[in-house]
């Protein structure tokens, strides 16, 4: 059906905004350790971690066995994003005198405002809410399992083990090469903060992510971008009160920032993915419109098996995604690319 356009009101989108801490690091951390479902695809390498942990204090790995067994790093992420401080000791008095009733809706995943009465209940141990609570994020892999323990949980005791972690680790690991960490967090907080002035909400985030295309959703009023290093190549999402949160990778620029040389290893990847004759074939009958793989093997008279190893090179550069069944353009990613460039030619 034809539209007649008779209103000039534009689509709602959301503010992006930036922030950066040791102390998101320092979490983030203690997530990448004791995720041994990933860890093995982090850019840093599996002897890296090995090492690390044949360092670490006998006291210092029982509480990342209780992280991993509890997930207890989401509690650390919560919390950091409703305290205002940076410093560590600023942090851990924050957290002792949170009331038990505070701090465990606070430690709560954030499912949508309507649900808010729910995990408030959960969180002074109503049996009921916390069942209703695991229900609503059933499809998530360790929530439920993960409000049933924060519910019911000793706070004195969960308060301990969320300070001794934070704090064993911060010293440990962070503490030694804080410096470096300050100066590349800063360093990428800091490009990014540039380009804001030059890109859409929308735009911005596609590039900080390297290809995340975030759709503004109601109720949800603000992006919160937070640089990290030690979770690269992934990306982190959440949710929090209004607002979404992406603790995205650090780039490569900000990782070498007295190499002005250094390109975005997203613009490489993407460059290189369009370096092709058989690629750039796919981008343009995809701008037209999506397509099937059979429809683009029979567009371009090749066998099934030479287009999908082009579009999973074009699918790792986040140029193409998938819609269903059909292959599409990511969206404004060519546009989005000149830009990218421009910054780098001109940084």
């Amino acid at each position: 059906m034809e539209v007649f356009q008779a209103t000039s009101r534009k689509r709602e989108t959301y503010e992006v905004q930036f922030a950066y801490s040791p102390l998101w690091e320092c979490a983030l951390g203690i997530a990448a350790v004791t995720n041994s479902r990933l860890i093995h695809t982090l850019e840093k390498s599996e002897t890296y971690w090995e090492e690390l942990k044949g360092s670490l204090s006998k006291n210092l790995l029982q509480h990342l066995d209780y992280v991993e067994k509890n997930n207890t790093w989401k509690a650390l992420l919560q919390l950091l994003h409703h305290c205002e401080s940076n410093k560590l000791n600023e942090f851990c008095s924050y957290i002792d005198l949170l009331q038990s009733s505070n701090f465990k809706f606070t430690c709560l995943p954030y499912v949508g405002r309507e649900f808010q009465h729910v995990r408030e209940s959960a969180a002074v141990g109503d049996e009921s809410a916390i069942l209703e609570l695991k229900r609503i994020t059933s499809e998530n892999p360790f929530f439920p399992q993960y409000i049933e323990f924060i519910s019911k949980a000793d706070t004195n005791k969960l308060k301990a083990h969320l300070i001794e972690v934070m704090t064993l680790w911060y010293e440990t690991v962070i503490r030694p090469e804080l410096e470096r960490t300050n100066q590349i967090l800063q360093t990428d907080y800091e490009s990014k903060i540039q380009m804001k002035e030059k890109m859409s909400s929308e735009e911005l985030v596609q590039w900080a992510t390297g290809g995340v295309n975030y759709l503004p959703e109601p109720s949800v009023h603000k992006v919160l971008l937070i640089p990290q290093f030690v979770y690269r190549p992934w990306n982190i999402e959440a949710d929090m009160e209004e607002t979404k949160v992406f603790y995205y990778p650090v780039s490569n620029e900000s990782i070498s920032p007295n190499d002005k040389y250094m390109p975005n290893t997203f613009l490489v990847q993407k460059h290189k993915a369009l370096g092709d004759e058989i690629r750039l074939r796919i981008v343009k009958l995809l701008a037209e419109s999506d397509r099937s793989l059979q429809e683009l093997t029979e567009q371009l008279n090749m066998n099934k098996t030479t287009i999908h190893h082009h579009l999973k090179t074009l699918r790792a550069a986040k140029l193409v995604e998938m819609n269903g069944v059909k292959y599409s353009l990511k969206a404004n990613v060519i546009d989005l690319l000149f830009k990218e460039l421009d910054q780098y030619i001109k940084k």
